[in-house]
Parts: structure tokens; C-alpha cells; sequence
């Protein structure tokens, strides 16, 4: 699986093609995520603006400082065959932009781009109309290719690989931290290039979905939720969440585990083509809510994953979008008794032709150390 493979040269021209269709003048794509997927540059966020332009018709180009040139032209956005506009330090990249736009009505701007970024656009097209380019963008980034599914399907591998090393960090008298600081030097052996996020949650801890970690020591009996994730070299993203108890868990605790494993399978089982993003998350709440537990389910069931840990499609309601083959998220109902404990169960999927497959294969059992 090469750069060419999971970043084509073919995403601009859709991109430009979708901008026309949005009734857009141009994209105006700041290092980021969007960037990235159109032309595969990871630029550096810097306060210097690197801007590629997609004009709904005509030539892209990319504004680069002028001691960003050579990166920029060693990056896969070369493979592009845009003009790489250099600019230097007196000069002023975002008057440049307008003027080669000639007064357009209508730009979307990049879903990260600082606000900084976006207030000097603003200054210097005054007449111009700003929207999130990922209006544009979302029918594009949602579709995840054969390439990028391989790619998700290794992170999911990686980050499994992970799971299966937690056991061993966890034992009576560690803090939440130290555990943690073990599975983020975990996370980049198994072959990541980043480690985007380490939940180690125990006891009353395990209640609070993004709690991270804390100086709390973990006791014996304690059920402990770990949900961790991070970024390969590709770009690609994973997110797993398991559940671990050193010793055995309060008997509350094993009841509502049950009705959790039956309400992910069930969220899992749901998935094909055709299917709403919001009747996934039906089939999870479903089972929560029945058992008696459905005040204590408090977050939605999913989201989209790819080049961002959290995109679109969202698994929620009130999101009909119908599920087709390429969509890939999470499928991650919880339960939370706050004060107590909780646990999260998650997989990240892709919605093929016959269903929906799972890229994360470790065990959803609690795991009792």
C-alpha cells in the first residue's frame, strides 16, 4: 500500500468537481486533515500560511512560505502538478489569495483552520461568503476506499496488538498514569506514529467516558476501562476501548457487562447498506434501554474514523444518513454508574456489500486479570 494508493492524484479533481457542485468559488484548504486527504501533505500548522486553493473551475495552486518550499515540493501534493506559490516574509499571502480569486462570492474554508487563518481571509475578501469546506468534502472523506480500509484494517491489527500487552501493565497498587505511560510506549511499538489519545479509567474513574488517567492508584476488584488509539505513519487512525478488572468485579458490575456485549452485537448486526447511521445506534440503545440502564448510556454509539479519529458519519440520532459499503466507525455503546464504575465496549467497522466487518478482534470479554 503506497502514498499514491491511499492519497490519489484523482481527490483534487473530485474535490474541484464537488466544489462546483456546492455552488463554491474555491476551496481554501490550511494544514490539516482536509488538506491531507486532497493532496497528502502533512503540513506543519504554522502561524506562516500554506494554503492549497481548489477553484471550482481552473488551475489549484498552493501558497507555501518560502522555507517551506522544499517540503512542500518533496511532499505527495508534487504529484499534483499544482503551481507552489512562494511567498516571503513582507509579503502578504492572504491579499495574493483574493487576488487571484477575483472577488469571489462564495469559499469554504477548511474545517481546522485557526481562526487567525480565517479572520485574515475575512480582511481581505470582506465581500466573500465563508463555509466549512467539509460540507464539500464530508461525501468525498465518508467513502473510504479499498486502500483505506487496508489502511484501517492495519491500525485496527496495531492497536489490537496493544490490547493483548494491557493485562500485563495492570496489578494492585499502580497509578492510572503509570499504566497509561506503559500503553502509550505500547501504542508506538506496534508500529504507530503517534499516540492520540490513553484512557485508563478505574473504579468510580471508569464512569467518566473521557476521563484519560489521573494519579489514582487501582485497587483490586476495580473494573478498568481502557480506550485508547493513535495514528500510523499513513495517517490512518485506530480507536479500540476494552474493559479489565485485577481480580473479580462487583456483581452489579458483571450484570450490566451482559446486557453491554448484547447491545454492541446487536449495533454491530445492524450494519449493512441501506441501513440509517441512527438505527445503529437504535439497536445499541434498544437493549441498554430495556435491561433499565438506558439514563446511564450517555454519549452517542459511534462516529466515522479515518485520516481524524472522530469524522463523519456519526452514529447518533436524528443522523438518517443511509449507511453505504466504505463507511467506516465506531461502534461503542457504554454504561456509566457514576461514582461506581462503568465500561465501553468498541470496534471500529466498515459497511461492506454483505454487511458490516470488524476491524478490531480482541476479545469484547472483561478481561480479569
Amino acid at each position: 500500500m503506497t502514498s499514491e494508493d491511499l492519497y490519489p492524484v484523482s481527490r483534487l479533481a473530485a474535490a474541484q468537481e464537488a466544489t462546483a457542485k456546492a455552488g463554491l468559488d474555491a476551496l481554501l484548504l490550511t494544514p490539516g486533515p482536509d488538506l491531507r486527504y486532497v493532496s497528502g501533505y502533512e503540513a506543519l500548522p504554522l502561524e506562516r500560511l500554506t494554503c492549497l486553493v481548489v477553484p471550482a473551475s481552473g488551475e489549484a495552486y498552493m501558497m507555501v512560505p518560502r522555507l517551506e518550499l522544499a517540503a512542500a515540493q518533496a511532499s505527495p501534493a508534487s504529484r499534483l502538478g499544482v503551481e507552489f506559490v512562494p511567498w516571503g516574509e513582507t509579503d502578504d499571502p492572504y491579499a495574493a489569495v483574493a487576488a487571484r480569486l477575483g472577488g469571489a462570492a462564495k469559499v469554504g474554508l477548511a474545517d481546522r483552520m485557526w481562526a487567525m487563518a480565517s479572520l485574515r481571509f475575512r480582511d481581505a475578501m470582506p465581500g466573500t461568503e465563508q463555509v466549512l469546506a467539509g460540507t464539500v468534502l464530508r461525501e468525498l472523506r465518508m467513502r473510504k476506499s479499498p486502500a483505506e480500509v487496508a489502511a484501517l484494517r492495519e491500525a485496527g491489527a496495531a492497536i489490537d496488538a496493544v490490547h493483548r500487552q494491557v493485562p500485563g501493565f495492570l496489578r494492585p497498587g499502580r497509578t492510572e498514569r503509570e499504566v497509561g505511560r506503559d500503553i502509550a510506549e505500547a501504542i508506538l511499538s506496534a508500529g504507530h506514529h503517534s499516540v492520540d489519545f490513553v484512557i485508563v479509567g478505574s473504579g468510580p474513574n471508569a464512569a467518566s467516558p473521557h476521563h484519560e488517567v489521573s494519579d489514582r492508584v487501582i485497587q483490586a476488584g476495580e473494573p478498568i476501562v481502557v480506550d485508547i488509539g493513535g495514528q500510523l505513519h499513513n495517517g490512518y487512525c485506530s480507536d479500540s476501548t476494552r474493559n479489565y478488572c485485577i481480580g473479580e468485579p462487583p456483581a452489579e458490575y458483571t450484570r450490566y457487562f451482559e446486557v453491554l456485549r448484547r447491545a454492541q452485537d446487536a449495533a454491530c448486526a445492524a450494519v449493512r447498506p441501506g441501513v440509517s447511521c441512527e438505527s445503529i445506534d437504535a439497536a445499541a440503545r434498544e437493549v441498554i434501554a430495556e435491561a433499565g440502564y438506558g439514563e446511564h448510556f450517555i454519549h452517542r454509539t459511534g462516529h466515522g474514523i479515518g485520516i481524524e479519529t472522530h469524522e463523519e458519519p456519526y452514529i447518533v440520532a436524528g443522523n438518517d444518513e443511509p449507511m453505504e459499503p466504505g463507511f467506516a466507525f465506531s461502534v461503542e455503546p457504554g454504561i456509566y454508574l457514576a461514582g461506581r464504575h462503568g465500561a465501553r465496549i468498541e470496534d471500529i467497522l466498515v459497511c461492506t456489500d454483505g454487511g458490516g466487518e470488524r476491524l478490531n478482534n480482541t476479545t469484547r470479554d472483561l478481561v480479569v486479570v
